[in-house]
């Protein structure tokens, strides 16, 4: 059964006698990932790391769209210390969990949005999808992709995406790997996958070659990110700039920079 999860930020419907969850992410136009959202997903792998028999999640956008990506009103400088935190505190309790997470993408697909996707064990899209991480264009950088998405496309492709703010098609997203598969159906393709490729395995192993595929990224992510978030909060914040651009985006006008 479909159970709404904090505030509805998200409807999870158990599969296959508990041994998938199916994740939508909900909440607003676009999926938005605001500190709700966040903390909701926090404790969805928080709670996924005890379930003994539980394979695979599955990650979807309710709707036409994945995720527009974080909150832009959270990253403005009296909140962002906290959004940045909580996060990625998300992203640490994905990793603890050692739990499959498969990734079904229609639409959009931007910012903090494709850094959970990204993050994922394997990505299905759907062919008209859209992918980008634009926070350059706000003036700003991401720091999870900052960190880990040159393991998943290369550091050129990664360095194209974070510094360009350019949002790619799905066809050239599997060209440079940050997908895996494109279907029309991705959240048909994703259960296909764990049905055929997980279900059949021992849940319990399936957790540690989760941890051994991951043990060089967890043994570092948390002291790479916390460099980050000092760039991001000491320096970068510190800039007219960052907030110029912020401002900008929630006041639909084009930044009007000063280089500092």
């Amino acid at each position: 059964m479909s159970a709404p999860q904090a505030g509805e930020r998200l409807r999870v419907t158990a599969l296959e006698a508990g041994a998938i969850r199916h994740v939508r992410l909900a909440g607003s136009t676009g999926n938005i990932i605001d500190a709700a959202m966040s903390r909701a997903l926090h404790d969805l792998f928080r709670d996924a790391g005890r379930a003994r028999d539980l394979k695979a999640v599955i990650l979807q956008g309710e709707g036409a769209h994945f995720c527009y990506g974080a909150s832009v009103e959270e990253h403005l400088p009296e909140h962002v210390a906290g959004m940045l935190r909580g996060f990625h505190g998300l992203f640490a309790a994905m990793l603890d969990s050692a739990v499959p997470v498969l990734a079904a993408v229609r639409g959009r697909c931007l910012g903090g949005g494709l850094e959970l996707a990204a993050f994922c064990h394997r990505v299905f899209a759907s062919p008209d999808a859209q992918l980008g991480q634009p926070e350059i264009v706000l003036g700003v950088f991401p720091p999870l992709a900052s960190t880990f998405l040159r393991e998943r496309v290369g550091r050129g492709a990664a360095e194209d995406l974070c510094l360009s703010g350019r949002t790619i098609a799905a066809p050239e997203a599997l060209r440079v790997g940050l997908v895996d598969a494109l279907a029309d159906d991705p959240v048909e393709a994703a259960l296909t996958y764990a049905r055929e490729h997980l279900l059949p395995r021992s849940a319990a192993s399936l957790r540690h070659a989760v941890r051994a595929v991951r043990c060089d990224l967890t043994a570092r992510f948390k002291v790479d990110i916390a460099a980050q978030e000092r760039l991001y909060l000491d320096d970068l914040m510190k800039t007219a700039d960052a907030v110029e651009g912020i401002r900008a985006f929630l006041e639909k006008r084009p930044p009007r920079w000063r280089n500092a």
